[in-house]
């Protein structure tokens, strides 16, 4: 007979017939029924467990084995077992003479599978039955309570078990010890275990772990050292939990402990020990954990090989965490054959492979594995792909951000405010907040993080009333905001010189909302002074604050005295800076192109010399533009280009026409002594300008040129710019390292102010 003929034989035949039939049950017969469904509950694999059960069922009702509770247990047990819990109900509630054990089956399978309210229902059923729960069942009641955070329920247990005088072995202690520290009674929890007569190693790290999860390390660290005898399990606790407290190298310390005591690593430890390491960046101890996990064949286990990739990408070696991840077959990972533990774990290898590649700056390598990923249909989880989306908001890649969009429909995700955060994000960093705007006109429930995207969008792209706006729009809601929202009101309102707003927004984050000041809240204020020329202001602000010891508002401050031309003020600023960061590239380039400006060639060559001795390199300036899936990146007089003679010869062209309608080559912003045609040649050829004019000759008239810069642009680019978008009727787009500016028209979104 098939599986649908045995199991149409099971749903029309009622087992309590069966049970009172008078049928004859030969005792050999039954016999081999229970010695086969021991086997079946021994090695029965989940993916064909319907078959036999189903089977074996239809079997004992045609043959009436069904009268011996022995049997039905078993029956019962096999149902539970392979989580057929509707089957396994409708046979319970077919038995006429259920005994105890028959009870605690179905209840310690509800409780195992999460489904308290049942397991509460039948136990309740059952002391009105006048049946007597066991160890057991009582153990797995308590564990229902503690999952369900109902100390009022498991006090009830506690106290039937107190009144019926049931002499609880140390698992169900555990257990009442478990929901007590679950429902944070910790006094109830502490007398508990003080009165248990016998504690075993699990008591002691029930106790630890809890006072772990509520942060309360000296008090774990105190019971652990008071533990007589020390598991894996315990240092897997004291570990894991410190370093979820944010105690890493207390942590560490453990784990010296745990080596010097001789106690065997598990993969659990290894797992937990490779994190640990990974946040610290200790890559000579994770690569000496990486030799345990090879001598002691752990490097085959998923969370191991997940932690080991973690482990590389954190401490910036990308391509020892590649070596790892070349073992996990992608077969395994694609659509339809994932679901497993062990194939999850593989996932989240992948997942932070990408994560490492973007943390380490390598946007190429993210985008890469991504498109690898998808391409073999590997199931992607969701923060490998708002992380791709990361990557492209960094690197303003539009074009790979938009197709990341269309894959999230794709795979039908629902666009939530924790991914449109990340979208909106990624195209107004891309320079297209437009569709920023029609992300966050999609949520229904914007929270604050949609909220502060959105402003700080706003404010990347010069529009500082329209991110007031948004925030005074936000407080009506009724939504609380946090500290990186009025960071994003206050660089807006810094872009665009809004200093009595911006001024009214800092005092109302301080005094109204006592949030603490930030670094990058200071700087953007000195900023803000800054620009708007209040240089004393800006240094009053600074002492006044108590922030002198920031290298970053000095940096702010300089950048401003140099925009205003004043010399003496910014050589002070850089005195101070050099002293608080003499390996900080920022002030040598800062005060150099200051003496450059002024003509004090000496003192921006000694400048330029000390670097050289300190051994202090600036960072050059690279300007890049993606076409056709492509990223071209540029520096300076840059010839490595296959397209090189074409751009020079196009960009001495456009120069030569653009100073036909007014533009000229700003020679004073060259920082080397030399002829002025000389200064024109070094002027013309910065990054940016290559960029831009690579983007003209490669793409269609009228189509806009997106260009990303990693410093900020200078003026000569930003007016070369201006009279391009002029004399082409093109908009060219520019993200330098504080904002965007929009060309159109022979004019620039930020005004001139930035």
């Amino acid at each position: 007979m098939g599986y649908r003929s045995w199991k149409y034989h099971v749903s029309q035949i009622s087992v309590t017939n069966f049970l009172n039939a008078t049928t004859p049950i030969h005792t050999p017969w039954r016999y081999s029924c229970s010695k086969l469904l021991h086997s079946t509950i021994s090695y029965a694999p989940k993916s064909a467990s319907r078959k036999p059960i189903g089977a074996f069922h239809a079997s004992f009702i045609k043959n009436g084995t069904l009268q011996t509770i022995n049997l039905v247990n078993h029956l019962l047990t096999l149902y539970v077992k392979h989580n057929k819990l509707d089957y396994a109900q409708k046979l319970f509630d077919e038995i006429p003479h259920r005994d105890t054990h028959t009870w605690t089956i179905l209840i310690s399978g509800f409780a195992r599978t999460g489904s308290s309210v049942a397991a509460f229902d039948l136990f309740r059923e059952m002391q009105e039955k006048d049946a007597s729960p066991n160890h057991y069942t009582l153990s797995s009641v308590s564990k229902c309570c503690s999952a369900e955070n109902n100390l009022s329920l498991g006090k009830e247990i506690h106290g039937w078990i107190l009144r019926n005088g049931v002499d609880g072995d140390v698992v169900l202690k555990n257990s009442i010890l478990d929901l007590y520290l679950k429902c944070k009674a910790f006094g109830y929890a502490e007398r508990f275990f003080n009165l248990m007569n016998e504690r075993d190693v699990v008591s002691w790290n029930i106790m630890i772990g809890a006072y772990l999860r509520v942060g309360d390390a000296e008090k774990s660290l105190e019971m652990f050292n008071n533990l007589p005898y020390k598991d894996v399990v315990s240092w897997n606790t004291i570990i894991d939990g410190l370093m979820q407290c944010g105690y890493e190298t207390c942590a560490l310390e453990q784990l010296y402990c745990m080596v010097e005591h001789g106690t065997e690593f598990t993969a659990a430890t290894l797992s937990i020990s490779l994190i640990l390491t990974s946040s610290l960046s200790l890559l000579e101890i994770g690569k000496q954990l990486h030799g345990q996990a090879l001598k002691y064949g752990f490097n085959c286990n998923g969370f191991v090989r997940s932690s080991l990739v973690e482990m590389y990408c954190k401490c910036g070696r990308m391509d020892k965490a590649s070596i790892v991840l070349r073992d996990i077959p992608l077969n395994s990972l694609r659509i339809g054959n994932a679901g497993t533990e062990e194939s999850n774990s593989e996932m989240i290898s992948w997942s932070s492979m990408v994560s490492g590649y973007v943390w380490n700056g390598k946007y190429e390598d993210a985008l890469k594995s991504f498109k690898s990923m998808v391409r073999e249909l590997v199931v992607v989880e969701i923060r490998t792909v708002t992380t791709i989306i990361s990557a492209c908001a960094s690197a303003g890649i539009l074009e790979f951000g938009q197709q990341t969009h269309a894959y999230i429909q794709k795979i039908g995700h629902r666009i939530d405010a924790y991914v449109g955060s990340s979208l909106i994000d990624m195209y107004s960093k891309s320079g297209s907040l437009d569709d920023s705007w029609k992300i966050f006109r999609q949520i229904l429930e914007p929270n604050v993080v949609l909220w502060t995207s959105m402003i700080s969008g706003c404010a990347l792209h010069s529009q500082g009333r329209q991110a007031i706006s948004l925030f005074d729009e936000m407080l009506k809601e009724g939504i609380l905001p946090n500290e990186v929202t009025f960071l994003g009101v206050l660089n807006a309102c810094s872009h665009v010189g809004l200093l009595e707003e911006g001024y009214k927004y800092f005092r109302m984050m301080k005094d109204i909302y006592h949030y603490n000041l930030g670094v990058e809240h200071c700087t953007s204020m000195v900023d803000l002074y800054g620009r708007a020329g209040r240089l004393i202001e800006a240094k009053n602000f600074i002492f006044e604050n108590g922030i002198s010891h920031l290298t970053s508002v000095w940096k702010s401050l300089l950048s401003s005295c140099r925009l205003h031309k004043n010399f003496e003020m910014g050589k002070r600023v850089s005195e101070i800076l050099l002293q608080l960061a003499p390996s900080d590239p920022g002030a040598y380039v800062l005060l150099s192109n200051m003496c450059s400006s002024n003509h004090r060639w000496d003192e921006a060559a000694k400048l330029r010399s000390l670097m050289h001795q300190r051994g202090v390199k600036k960072q050059p300036g690279q300007s890049w533009i993606q076409l056709r899936d492509q990223i071209h990146t540029f520096v300076m007089g840059d010839r490595s280009h296959p397209q090189d003679k074409e751009i020079y010869s196009y960009l001495d062209n456009l120069i030569g026409r653009l100073k036909e309608i007014g533009y000229s080559l700003d020679v004073n912003l060259v920082m080397q002594d030399v002829e002025e045609e000389q200064g024109e040649v070094l002027i013309g050829h910065h990054s940016e300008k290559l960029a831009v004019v690579f983007g003209i000759i490669n793409t269609a008239p009228k189509m806009p040129i997106r260009i990303m810069k990693n410093l900020r642009i200078c003026t000569d680019c930003h007016k070369f710019v201006k009279y391009a978008s002029q004399l082409l009727e093109r908009e060219i787009i520019v993200r330098d390292i504080h904002r965007f500016h929009h060309f159109r028209h022979g004019h620039c979104s930020c005004g001139d102010y930035w």
